[in-house]
């Protein structure tokens, strides 16, 4: 493959490209309301944030994309660690920034997606080591991602704090995603407990999901990390997802 990867700041004609891209991630991951603090603005504000991977024999159609945003982090500020609510946290504290006139220090990772077919290839790895060069180009020297590991969701039951330390017999740990971070000198530096937070009523999480809804408990649903509480009474469900936070020093 004939791989070529910008920025859209650098290539706002292919704009159209983002918007025609197969989201792989679940149906009910769509639906966490802090995402639209950023992603409307994804090609505007944040294009020089927003990276696309193309293959120049089919330059029609993406095969991966990264999202980042810079945030600011600081004791002076409040802010003297990484949130726990992880995710949703940088969005809002760069949200806040915009607000504020508050320079940036910190880059957080914000999503890796490679096009379902060419999933497992390697392109991964590329569009992070891509993510960290542009962080580097645009000024930071410090990039953490509040990362979903991605077989977590074989082990719904077991605490995050848990499944993050596991590591092999090199030292490096078991889950993919986390081992393919530590390979490139990411350091794992705590447990977001609440790094996403979707909710919904019964009538809503049947959609996303297909699933009944129709007793209360903890529901597990298909590639969600941990299970979804359900309040029948209520008629509502929420999906607390844990994330880890990993720092880079680029």
């Amino acid at each position: 493959m004939d791989l070529h990867i910008a920025s859209l700041a650098e290539r706002p004609d292919l704009v159209h490209l983002l918007r025609e891209f197969d989201d792989p991630w679940p149906e009910f991951m769509k639906y966490d309301a802090i995402a639209d603090l950023y992603y409307p603005r994804a090609s505007t504000t944040f294009a020089a944030w927003t990276l696309l991977a193309w293959d120049a024999a089919d330059p029609s159609r993406l095969v991966a994309k990264s999202h980042s945003i810079p945030f600011a982090m600081g004791a002076d500020i409040g802010r003297p660690t990484l949130p726990e609510d992880g995710w949703d946290g940088v969005i809002v504290w760069a949200w806040l920034d915009e607000l504020a006139g508050r320079e940036p220090t910190h880059v957080s990772a914000l999503e890796v997606a490679i096009r379902s077919d060419l999933q497992g290839t390697g392109l991964a790895s590329v569009m992070l080591e891509a993510k960290r060069q542009n962080a580097a180009r645009l000024g930071f020297h410090d990039l953490v991602a509040p990362v979903r590991p991605n077989a977590k969701h074989l082990e719904p039951g077991t605490p995050m704090s848990d499944y993050a330390l596991r590591t092999r017999e090199d030292g490096l740990p078991v889950d993919p995603w986390l081992r393919l971070h530590a390979r490139v000198g990411g350091e794992i530096v705590g447990v977001c407990p609440r790094a996403m937070t979707i909710s919904g009523t019964l009538a809503e999480w049947r959609a996303r999901t297909g699933l009944p809804f129709d007793a209360s408990g903890d529901v597990q649903v298909p590639f969600a990390l941990s299970p979804v509480h359900v309040s029948v009474e209520h008629d509502h469900a929420v999906y607390v997802e844990a994330g880890v936070w990993v720092h880079h020093r680029i």
